[in-house]
């Protein structure tokens, strides 16, 4: 049995057939050839774009040279109401600076400090799915409040009970559901001040997120300047300033950081979560060995966490197989040349983790689903050079390491007493929009174990 995926489209459609898939789904608005291509280039009347999976090239891009391929504002334009000036569309000095402030609060020993916070959304999310037991479940939504539990307790010490919590959660939700992946900036050049086209309800939701953040962020810093706010990831990334300029952040500036870790962290995990537990679904063996590992979860100790080595493999199939952010692009600062290809100046650089997890020239049995390739010579190998579900280089994303903890913590304690089925009939049909989701929802058979 091989894990659903999008078919692909024509090798060739015309440009406006192309423009309008794309907007609508950017994975089955690709050729097959793609699977298996190092490089492909697509012409619009405004931009010349290239599709990168040679290993090599990629290295270039993200790790040897990243100043001179800064993110592309083409997917940024259709962000910014919502993400401002965060970590996610900056460039050059500005990101720079904002990594010094973000980073240490990432840092390795931060991951333990942070671990009673994941742990208690564990055993939330364990105890809501437990309570519908013995019905058809519909995953993804259970996945995006698990993983929203999560990001509020690390973030602000708050459960997403909390009414503020619960706001933003929705709020993201109808973001999610309004917002293509592509806005029409994304094929108009310009520059920043330019108007560009929103939907109005895309606008409005945007707005209401960023006043909820603005207040979480004043009141921590009320908080901070009072001498008692929790030390939680909020608390070390206000008060930590840049070694360079000794500055913090601004509150603007905080909200701006604050909605991309939300954005990030919990639209990635909810989405990766999700297809572990439908790929397990589909797998009862592999499920079943998850679910003898995490019979080591019994004190919430962090030392806990090394026990669960098959179910990391698990999650980190299920990232190569449904790499939350499917594809990244960047931008040429001047001419270059790849593989006997001159790119111009300010061509896009399209670095595709969906393509390249799944090329058949670099994996074995590509699309299948198979954890135990992480222990092969060929699955070590393509995890040095073909595998980037964070991202890689300097810009690979900060909070990596907490997104492998918490998927690999929760995957496991919702399946050490519960047992999930996939249903014949309701195949899911998995599509990008900000995520890699599924069209119409992943839904799942749930049973208490015996």
């Amino acid at each position: 049995m091989i894990p659903p995926k999008p078919a692909a489209r024509p090798d060739r459609v015309s440009l406006w057939r192309h423009l309008r898939l794309f907007r609508a789904d950017i994975l089955s608005a690709q050729p097959d050839r793609l699977y298996r291509a190092w490089m492909a280039e697509f012409r619009t009347p405004f931009f010349r774009s290239y599709l990168v999976n040679q290993p090599e090239l990629v290295q270039t891009v993200l790790r040897d040279r990243p100043m001179d391929f800064p993110k592309s504002d083409r997917i940024g334009a259709g962000l910014r109401p919502l993400l401002g000036n965060s970590v996610f569309l900056t460039n050059g000095a500005a990101w720079q600076r904002q990594r010094r402030i973000i980073d240490p609060a990432f840092e390795g020993g931060r991951l333990k400090e942070s671990w009673g916070a994941m742990w208690a959304a564990s055993e939330a999310a364990a105890a809501r799915l437990e309570a519908r037991a013995g019905a058809v479940v519909e995953i993804e939504e259970v996945t995006s409040h698990a993983a929203a539990d999560v990001i509020f307790r690390t973030l602000f010490s708050l459960p997403i009970e909390d009414a503020v919590a619960q706001k933003v959660f929705h709020e993201f939700r109808a973001y999610q559901r309004s917002q293509p992946i592509l806005n029409l900036a994304a094929f108009l050049p310009g520059p920043r001040w330019m108007p560009r086209f929103f939907r109005r309800e895309t606008r409005a939701s945007a707005a209401r997120i960023r006043r909820l953040i603005g207040a979480l962020t004043a009141q921590r810093m009320a908080e901070i300047r009072a001498g008692r706010a929790p030390q939680d990831l909020s608390t070390k990334i206000m008060t930590t300033r840049d070694p360079v300029t000794g500055e913090t952040f601004s509150t603007e500036e905080m909200v701006d950081q604050v909605a991309i870790f939300f954005l990030a962290g919990h639209e990635t995990s909810a989405s990766a979560l999700a297809w572990a537990l439908y790929l397990l679904a589909l797998y009862p063996d592999w499920q079943d060995k998850v679910a003898e590992e995490a019979r080591a979860l019994e004190t919430g100790a962090f030392s806990e966490l090394s026990k669960l080595r098959v179910t990391r493999d698990v999650f980190r199939e299920a990232l190569r197989l449904y790499p939350p952010v499917p594809m990244m692009v960047r931008e040429t600062t001047r001419a270059e040349r790849f593989r006997d290809r001159d790119l111009p100046e300010g061509a896009q650089v399209v670095l595709s983790p969906w393509h390249l997890h799944r090329h058949t020239r670099l994996w074995d049995d590509p699309d299948g689903f198979d954890p135990g390739r992480w222990q092969t010579e060929n699955g070590r190998a393509c995890a040095r050079h073909a595998y980037m579900p964070f991202s890689a280089g300097p810009r690979v994303c900060t909070g990596a390491g907490f997104a492998m903890a918490e998927g690999t913590l929760l995957l496991a304690r919702l399946m050490r007493d519960l047992r999930v089925s996939a249903l014949p009939d309701r195949v899911p049909v998995p599509e990008a929009h900000l995520t890699v989701r599924a069209r119409d929802g992943i839904w799942l058979d749930v049973q208490r174990r015996g």
